[in-house]
């Protein structure tokens, strides 16, 4: 019934469904008198609804009825855990960013990286849902997980042990020729007022130009990504809310809370996500500020448990969140106007680097920072001292009819 009611629910006539359904139910009678031996039934089942999520959501997630009712008491524990941000990728549990400072960040994983078990349970057609409630339990607690590593071909076993988990606090410095930097790597509560106070802070010092960071900042309400743009953008859309049942929904600019006039650069890596890469998208299509990084994860939906009649549900997204210029931000992710790959952030950490505090990188070592200060202050990237191909302007014509265009500092008025 699942089954048929996503099928239903994506196909133009119900005929449309009906043959679909019979090719799984014929795919189906042939794994049951031709595989190799009798197969289990509920678990080939089990593992078409998830890859039928997975191919759709990775963010989706089937609980049983048990797995639900865990799911709605985790909801107002406040448990410990290992600061992982998690969805599907391949069928298995993929890491999308590590919280800094939290156990997982220690221990030297990072975006992209494949959870293959967690204590013991092969995490391939685990529901993403239930995976994070393994993640949780008591302070000082052990979770033992076997990892799949960029570049090692062997799975690696990693001990961690739970934390109660502080999101890292705004940073904000003057850097020099009058460039204010800010960076934010989580949006959890109060962390907009306190970017305010940093750039008011920046901007009685001096600052004519602004980088904001959003490097890693994979936590936070959509909501709050959009009112950090207004901060920015005095006017027009900076983003909208869609589903298939839920009637679109327009976030404009309020002109009264839109306060920094300066130009402005942004930095995005492959673990921005949530609200972090929908103010990206929001400054760039508005062609208030330019993005240099990487293209951000893709994380930007409103979820709901739909529940079934034994007592199962679906965590599905209802509806996305869209960029000014149409595009779905979970599907595409926000690509910056100029490529930059942050070639130590993708490197593997030192076997001995595990649960050793992190060294802030400075900007004359961090690639991306260093290309955003040049294109504030220069007015353009030097790729000369970069790799090949390690900035350049993003080719993103062919998406929204744009030519990338580049900041120029703001002349100083006398």
């Amino acid at each position: 019934m699942l089954l048929a009611g996503a099928v239903v629910g994506r196909s133009s006539s119900p005929d449309d469904a009906y043959k679909h359904l019979a090719v799984y139910s014929e795919v189906l009678s042939r794994i049951k008198s031709e595989y190799v031996e009798e197969p289990d039934i509920k678990n080939v089942t089990l593992g078409a609804i998830n890859g039928l999520l997975e191919s759709i959501d990775p963010y989706a997630s089937y609980l049983n009825a048990e797995q639900y009712k865990q799911y709605l008491k985790s909801q107002d524990a406040k448990k410990a855990s290992v600061g992982l941000v998690l969805s599907k990728k391949f069928g298995y549990v993929s890491v999308v960013d590590a919280i800094p400072g939290g156990p997982g960040s220690k221990a030297g994983l990072n975006t992209g990286d494949l959870i293959e078990s967690i204590s013991g349970v092969a995490t391939r057609d685990m529901p993403l849902a239930f995976a994070e409630l393994l993640m949780e339990g008591e302070p000082g607690s052990t979770l033992e997980m076997s990892v799949l590593r960029l570049r090692k071909p062997e799975p690696q076993k990693i001990s961690l042990t739970r934390a109660n988990i502080k999101f890292p606090g705004v940073v904000s410095k003057m850097l020099p020729e009058q460039v204010g930097m800010v960076q934010v790597q989580s949006f959890e509560h109060g962390k907009l007022k306190d970017v305010t106070t940093a750039l008011e802070q920046l901007s009685k010092q001096g600052a004519k130009k602004f980088l904001l960071d959003l490097r890693n900042s994979s936590v936070g309400k959509p909501e709050d990504g959009m009112a950090l743009a207004n901060l920015f953008v005095d006017k027009g859309l900076l983003s909208y809310l869609q589903g298939q049942k839920v009637a679109r929904q327009d976030f404009n600019a309020d002109s009264s809370k839109a306060q920094f006039k300066q130009p402005l650069v942004v930095l995005t890596n492959r673990g921005t996500a949530a609200a972090a890469e929908v103010a990206a998208a929001a400054l760039l299509d508005n062609k208030r500020a330019e993005i240099v990084g990487e293209r951000t994860y893709g994380d930007a939906s409103m979820r709901r448990a739909i529940t079934m009649d034994d007592g199962a549900a679906v965590i599905l997204s209802v509806a996305k969140y869209y960029s000014p210029a149409g595009k779905a931000i979970q599907d595409t992710g926000v690509t910056p106007t100029y490529l930059v790959t942050d070639f130590e952030s993708a490197a593997e950490p030192d076997d001995d680097s595990v649960d050793k505090p992190e060294a802030p990188k400075q900007p004359e070592t961090d690639t991306i920072m260093k290309r955003g200060i040049e294109l504030l202050t220069k007015g353009k990237v030097d790729t000369a001292a970069a790799a090949p191909n390690a900035a350049k302007p993003a080719d993103n014509s062919r998406e929204n009819g744009d030519t990338p265009t580049t900041v120029k500092p703001e002349k100083e008025k006398k």
